[in-house]
């Protein structure tokens, strides 16, 4: 089966509305495209000479990538909030879960959600093969990549679906289920695709994704060169230590990173203004600490000695300042 029509297959068979991507119709525009470029034809010396679409196609452009861009914002913007929603209830305890339930409305059991994040895990990742699939598509008919360009542009504007930590935390998610359930006797319908693996002494998430495409997530910190500890997802995607993150933002573990300066840059990209949005890996520090419970004990003390460090160096100032000294 084409992907095009298992695309769509699966999309209709959603129970609840949700955003995709245009993928009959922006393959019409680039169809269009090739046939309206094929039919300026000139027969020379009784040769047809068949005139390609041009690299910068003002046509195709003007309706492909802005159609695309709009269709990315919306589907990353539904899978972010629906995934955000099911990890707040999941790790909500006592009355806080209660309230969730209710104020959300939500409906079923702990199995229910098992379902839905198996089915949010899936429904990014047929969206970021289909997204794969049309940029290269448009590179094909263009003999150009401007493809690849858009897709780094969609990147720095954090609209790239795998670029989202809520996927990360997902990942996580349905891992802790399954060893859970694996230790009590149960095994209700998890998702399978999900795994977390070390290569040469190095964590990564994987997942397996449709169309043979495997997602690998690096869990090594940048910075202090180390599986990451107290995890979190800066807005560009990156991943790093709590305590590194703090570091490389300039501020204190006591000031945290909201108080971090937009001129402020990510470690690795060089982004600008990427501490604001940070997002807690809770689910992802769930399954470290389980996996690698020497390790996280070791650095739970060295944070901890840290922290009071800073703690301590922090109201030492604060009270410095405050008599005048």
């Amino acid at each position: 089966m084409k992907f095009c029509k298992k695309y769509q297959e699966y999309m209709q068979g959603q129970d609840k509305k949700l955003p995709g991507v245009g993928f009959k119709k922006l393959k019409k525009i680039l169809k269009n495209c090739s046939s309206r470029e094929a039919q300026s034809k000139e027969d020379v010396h009784g040769v047809l000479d068949i005139k390609t679409c041009p690299q910068l196609c003002s046509v195709c452009d003007g309706t492909f990538f802005p159609s695309l861009l709009k269709e990315m914002s919306d589907v990353v913007g539904c899978f972010n909030e629906r995934a955000q929603k099911l990890l707040e209830l999941h790790l909500a305890s006592g009355f806080r879960k209660y309230f969730i339930w209710f104020k959300g409305k939500l409906q079923g059991s702990h199995v229910a959600l098992i379902q839905e994040g198996k089915e949010l895990v899936n429904y990014a990742l047929i969206n970021a093969v289909a997204i794969r699939k049309i940029l290269k598509k448009y590179d094909k008919v263009h003999l150009s990549k401007q493809g690849q360009a858009f897709r780094s542009r969609a990147q720095s504007m954090h609209i790239e679906i795998l670029q989202s930590p809520w996927l990360c935390e997902l990942m996580a998610f349905h891992i802790n289920l399954r060893e859970t359930k694996a230790k009590s006797g149960m095994t209700p319908a998890l998702f399978e695709g999900c795994y977390l693996t070390f290569n040469d002494g190095k964590p990564f998430l994987s997942c397996e994704l449709f169309d043979s495409v495997k997602l690998d997530i690096d869990l090594t910190c940048s910075i202090c060169l180390d599986t990451v500890f107290d995890p979190v997802s800066l807005t560009c995607g990156h991943i790093f230590c709590y305590m590194c993150a703090c570091s490389a933002a300039s501020v204190t573990i006591v000031n945290g990173l909201k108080a971090a300066e937009p001129k402020e840059k990510c470690p690795l990209c060089r982004e600008a203004g990427v501490y604001e949005g940070f997002v807690h890996l809770d689910e992802l520090s769930i399954l470290l600490k389980r996996s690698c419970c020497e390790y996280w004990e070791q650095r739970l003390q060295t944070e901890r000695a840290e922290r009071v460090r800073q703690a301590k160096e922090h109201w030492e100032s604060e009270c410095r300042a405050f008599i005048g000294v």
